[in-house]
């Protein structure tokens, strides 16, 4: 009976490739994808073709609309989701839903659903939430990375999602750009790198693979997107969504390069930015769109519109549609991210095309990108998703890998006011620290903007986590007593006999245009608190923030100070280093400048003058790794003792790094002996005659 089943089951699959007698290639998994589209390409009409090239967000599609506009995409803007605190369960119904009304349609060609997860499935409740990539562009890692994209990818699958709007590779060049958080680095070479998230999301390509073409690995990876198609770092005084006014060497030099190796990797699409360049709107720049990222560097996947970003190629927005659907199509947008006025780009396009404007052949190339991608990933055999990963979703080794990331993101700008000892490590055994701040336990502050909502949140409550103080609670020795005052007065810290103060201010979250800042200042009463505490007792101060801030005023009066990013969920990591469990190694992404009237300065300016330049981070050994050494030269100081006594005088001689350690051992003549000692360490020995 077993059999029988599984032979119906393959018979009804066959028929499904078969249209009464006639064998239909697009349909038959066996057959080349370039094969496939070609078939399918021939069947489609023209409503079919530019219905795959519409993106429309959830709030506006159902499975009707699905069904009767061909529609390509579907997606969740910021902060959109099916329910409050959906669960993976109710995510992957809800995809399901709309892919059965484009299955339903005459050729049945399945929809790709895509999603912002730009630092983890950061729209979902409950999804782990990595570094935002300045803090990942802080630990020069891309195996780490690469890590990240592959947890990424599935936690978005565990959704039933196959796409996400990432990575973002914009080379930002002034921290007042509010998307700076955003971009791993203001040097592109450390942009360049952290390319290999690209493999993490969508697979390894395999050997032999030819440049340029989309590659997915598989239903445990998902389509990623390269962004923003290019420079939007770049933009006149860090104003979003403005002008880059660079010559083409720049632009290929600084903005470029990342796209190259992104393509190089196989990415399947790629963003077109709003900003423009030389005051052209990318959206509308065929020079760029199709001239070098399709004809010269060989992009084979599809490139797609930001979020209504037809509609901002004229100022005001949407002052004449039709026009900026004929600027963007002739451009080489493949699809357009409409995402809600669906039928007047549908009306708008149709009669371009029909009034011979847009020519047929560059509807064909879109709709052939587009189904390139949809073939290659497994569309079409796999259009439906399952709750089999939805145990992914927030797991615990993915918490894990975050807070891995967080650990190798701090970077230690001070630690000790002038030859004072070191104040980090912190004790964990003591009798009453202070912990203070606006950052140090509201989680939404921990995580940034694009975390549950669009501009993020504030608050504890919308997502699973743990905050800098609810980290502390966990790490200290029972018996020392935690004072958390989220702003302290003078008095109450002068009237308390604290032993150190962890204090945690910073950025409130933001995204996009809204936070485009001109004073990059921290939050308030950040510097009130900061006086307030280091003042009095000893203090560390972690600066939650995306991007340099203004700290120079305080600095002084700082013993310890830390820049932690933008964290995400896992604080842990913080208080892993802050008490010596790892060391710091992060290395500043970005510049930090003295006062803002340095902007912009990137390493190379002539008048580059920061108390931090790129690159600075102290380094510190964990608790573990001192001990070890401490423990050696034990041994080692023992062993010179006992030979001392049979040669006459010894000397231990060791750099300032500890990093190798020599004994001299001598009388009043003799000869070097040398011999391997402890742990490969070397011994020299002057013997006597």
């Amino acid at each position: 009976m077993g059999m029988s089943l599984v032979k119906l089951v393959v018979g009804v699959l066959w028929m499904g490739i078969m249209v009464g007698a006639e064998y239909v290639q697009y349909k038959d998994p066996k057959q080349h994808v370039a094969v496939r589209v070609k078939d399918l390409m021939s069947k489609m009409t023209l409503e079919e073709k530019i219905g795959q090239m519409v993106q429309i967000d959830r709030t506006v599609a159902t499975e009707q609309i699905m069904r009767d506009y061909s529609i390509g995409s579907v997606l969740s803007g910021g902060g959109s989701a099916p329910l409050p605190e959906a669960s993976a369960e109710d995510w992957v119904n809800m995809v399901n839903a709309f892919q059965n009304g484009s299955l339903s349609g005459r050729l049945g060609i399945p929809m790709i659903y895509g999603i912002d997860a730009v630092h983890g499935h950061n729209n979902v409740y409950n999804a782990t939430i990595f570094p935002h990539n300045v803090g990942l562009g802080a630990t020069r890692d891309p195996e780490l990375v690469k890590k990240i994209g592959a947890a990424t990818a599935l936690e978005v699958r565990a959704t039933g999602i196959p796409y996400v709007f990432a990575p973002c590779i914009a080379v930002c060049r002034d921290p007042r750009w509010g998307r700076c958080y955003e971009s791993y680095s203001e040097d592109h070479k450390v942009v360049e790198e952290m390319t290999d998230i690209v493999l993490g999301l969508q697979g390894d390509i395999p050997s032999g693979s030819w440049n340029g073409v989309p590659y997915v690995g598989g239903m445990d990876k998902v389509a990623a997107c390269a962004k923003h198609f290019v420079g939007d770092g770049g933009t006149t005084g860090g104003i979003n969504e403005n002008n880059t006014v660079i010559d083409m060497h720049g632009l290929l030099s600084m903005h470029m390069p990342a796209y190259s190796d992104s393509i190089i990797k196989g990415v399947s699409t790629i963003m077109v930015s709003y900003s423009s360049w030389n005051g052209e709107k990318m959206h509308a720049n065929h020079e760029l769109i199709t001239g070098f990222l399709k004809n010269t560097l060989k992009f084979k996947g599809f490139v797609i519109s930001d979020w209504q970003g037809l509609d901002r190629i004229t100022s005001p927005p949407h002052l004449n549609y039709t026009y900026s659907v004929q600027a963007a199509i002739q451009a080489g947008i493949d699809m357009v991210m409409v995402p809600f006025n669906l039928t007047e780009f549908v009306d708008d396009l149709t009669y371009l095309v029909n009034s011979k404007v847009i020519p047929m052949d560059r509807i064909d190339d879109a709709v052939e990108r587009i189904l390139l991608v949809k073939f290659t990933m497994g569309l079409f055999e796999n259009p439906l998703a399952d709750f089999s990963l939805v145990h992914e979703l927030g797991s615990q080794a993915h918490r894990d890998l975050a807070r891995e990331a967080v650990r190798k993101s701090l970077v230690l700008l001070k630690n000790g006011k002038g030859g004072s000892t070191p104040l980090l490590p912190l004790s964990k055994k003591g009798s009453k620290i202070l912990v203070a701040g606006t950052h140090a336990d509201n989680l939404g502050y921990q995580c940034g903007g694009w975390t549950i909502d669009w501009q993020g949140l504030s608050g504890n409550n919308y997502t699973r986590g743990t905050t800098i103080l609810g980290a502390i609670n966990s790490t200290v020795d029972p018996s020392t007593e935690i004072v958390y005052r989220e702003t302290p007065d003078g008095d109450f810290v002068k009237s308390n006999n604290f032993d150190y103060a962890i204090v945690a201010v910073g950025e409130p979250p933001y995204a996009e245009t809204a936070g485009d800042s001109t004073t990059l200042t921290m939050m308030e009463p950040g510097p009130s608190i900061i006086n307030n505490v280091c003042g009095t007792v000893k203090c560390v101060v972690v600066i939650i923030s995306g991007r340099p801030i203004v700290i120079e005023p305080y600095v002084s009066a700082i013993d310890a100070l830390v820049a932690a990013w933008l964290p995400g969920t896992e604080g842990q990591g913080v208080i892993d280093v802050l008490y010596g469990n790892y060391g710091f190694s992060g290395k500043l992404p970005r510049t930090w400048f003295k006062t803002v009237d340095q902007l912009p300065m990137n390493v190379g300016d002539s008048h580059y003058d920061p108390p931090f330049p790129l690159g600075f981070g102290l380094k510190t050994d964990s608790i573990a790794s001192i001990v070890s050494k401490y423990s050696l030269l034990l041994i080692l100081i023992t062993m010179m003792v006992n030979l001392s006594r049979s040669f006459g005088k010894a000397m231990l001689i060791y750099p300032y790094d500890n990093r190798k350690f020599e004994f001299l051992f001598h009388s009043r003549g003799g000869r070097i002996h040398k011999e391997a000692g402890l742990l490969g360490i070397e011994q020299y020995f002057l013997l006597s005659k």
